[in-house]
């Protein structure tokens, strides 16, 4: 009896067939778009190969094994990333939700201007990189005018809080606003500029796109990002 080896020359005709591009849109079941072999498709592929195979020739066997591990690898693929794909949409709802549970409420950022309701205190913070003999904070108003200095006299290195009440040099309340604080430190006896936190309202969130970060509009300071904020307040 005379037996002949076809099961390659199927293989490859079979493969050529089901990988023809499509025009009718992906599925799930064939391939996306033509391009990758399915689960009907590797079925088919499958069955085609069992009728096929010569059984007196067992590295044929062999070959067809080393394809059905392919194939179910492939399918595993696609099926981790369909997981995945779900899992990160859910993930981004989540945030979105936290988010714009923020809208109305207070966060501290790093920054060095406020919105300032001067009818009630207003508290912040400065980060002084090291010991100071002489640290202040000074407070000025939208035109550039210095509206108050803050003495903190002597301080160690690290974050300083400090609290304005609102008033002016003179003892009067300042009109509300937006305002900028300056704060520095005397190291080594010289005077160096540090960085301020300070409060801000939020007004809405911004969703992130193709992987951008979720931002957050602040109340007369624009925006800035979600892993930006320092602390959020009532």
């Amino acid at each position: 009896m005379t037996t002949t080896n076809t099961t390659a020359g199927v293989s490859n005709a079979v493969l050529q067939s089901l990988q023809k591009p499509e025009t009718t849109g992906n599925n799930p079941n064939t391939g996306n778009a033509g391009s990758a072999l399915g689960k009907d498709a590797f079925l088919q592929l499958l069955v085609t190969q069992m009728k096929n195979q010569n059984p007196l020739d067992p590295q044929e066997n062999g070959e067809f094994v080393a394809q059905l591990a392919q194939f179910s690898s492939l399918e595993s693929m696609q099926t981790l990333n369909e997981s995945v794909a779900t899992i990160g949409g859910a993930f981004l709802s989540s945030i979105a939700l936290q988010a714009s549970s923020l809208v109305g409420r207070n966060v501290v950022v790093e920054t060095d201007k406020a919105v300032v309701d001067t009818s009630k205190e207003m508290k912040g913070s400065m980060n002084l990189t090291s010991s100071s003999t002489l640290t202040t904070v000074g407070i000025y108003n939208s035109d550039g005018d210095l509206v108050r200095t803050l003495d903190l006299g002597s301080q160690k290195g690290g974050q300083v809080d400090f609290t304005w009440d609102g008033k002016d040099s003179d003892g009067e309340v300042a009109p509300a606003g937006t305002y900028t604080f300056k704060a520095s430190g005397t190291i080594d006896g010289t005077a160096k500029t540090m960085t301020t936190n300070l409060p801000a309202s939020v007004t809405s969130v911004t969703m992130g796109s193709n992987g951008s970060e979720m931002m957050l509009n602040l109340a007369g300071l624009g925006s800035i990002a979600l892993s930006k904020i320092q602390s959020i307040g009532i």
